[in-house]
């Protein structure tokens, strides 16, 4: 395959928020795709160990990140974006959490764009992010694009998951998830999820409420309206690879979801 993949993440965005927040699209979403609202995250469901594990296709207990403070790799695993350009595909980043820096190696990346959500709100960095994203991708028209929208998490921490002002942030981030989407359908293949879920304020355990994702790809390889039987945060980086023509790392512990 050849295919061009534009990843979009929502921080702490839990998949029954998709329907319960009131936004047109959150209902739309699955029946537009193949996917799953009970995809699982890794365990601590915390976002840079989460991220990680994304990235690289291996458990925290392998690639080592336990919290919000990257660490360098005992035992290095390539992830994602290495595993892309050593095939010669362009990589781009957009995010507005600085830790996400570290998910890729020197020179794997051929554009990142950061916008940090604690210097202006994270709704002001959610849209300078959208805009950015919306700009570069097309005119560069990278192979892989990864958007980070943080806000729900954001507003999870400070309101509490399932609150009216979480909700509220769920339907701003749907909003700019749709532009993102709708903008890009016919060239990239889209794939949109979470990295953990939430309760009250906080996430990190084993409880359903934090481990459950939502999991969502569209596009020519993936069938509408069709439940994933099995699917976690794993198998995404190995998807990405299939998609696109490259090849997955050996130590990957994940399955291409096509």
């Amino acid at each position: 395959m050849n295919r061009k993949v534009l990843l979009i993440l929502a921080d702490g965005l839990r998949p029954d928020a998709l329907a319960a927040c009131g936004h047109p699209y959150g209902t739309l979403l699955p029946s537009l795709g193949s996917y799953s609202l009970e995809a699982e995250t890794v365990y601590p469901s915390v976002t840079l160990p989460c991220h990680m594990s994304l990235f690289h296709s291996v458990d925290p207990g392998r690639h080592g990140i336990l919290t919000n403070t990257y660490v360098p790799q005992v035992r290095p695993v390539n992830g994602l974006c290495e595993q892309l350009s050593a095939a010669g595909k362009t990589c781009a980043f957009f995010y507005n959490w600085e830790e996400l820096r570290d998910l890729s190696r020197p020179s794997s990346l051929a554009y990142s764009f950061f916008a940090s959500g604690s210097v202006y709100s994270y709704e002001k960095a959610n849209e300078m992010v959208t805009a950015n994203a919306l700009s570069f991708i097309r005119e560069e028209k990278p192979d892989f694009a990864f958007v980070y929208l943080g806000l729900t998490d954001s507003a999870g921490h400070e309101y509490g998951w399932m609150s009216e002002e979480y909700f509220k942030a769920c339907r701003q981030s749907l909003d700019e998830i749709k532009l993102l989407a709708e903008t890009f359908t016919e060239e990239y293949t889209l794939i949109i999820t979470a990295d953990h879920g939430g309760h009250d304020r906080s996430h990190g355990s084993l409880e359903e409420a934090d481990m459950r994702i939502p999991l969502i790809c569209i596009g020519p390889d993936f069938q509408p309206e069709t439940r994933f039987a099995q699917a976690g945060i794993c198998d995404i980086a190995p998807t990405v690879t299939q998609l696109t023509g490259a090849f997955p790392a050996r130590e990957w512990e994940g399955k291409s979801l096509l």
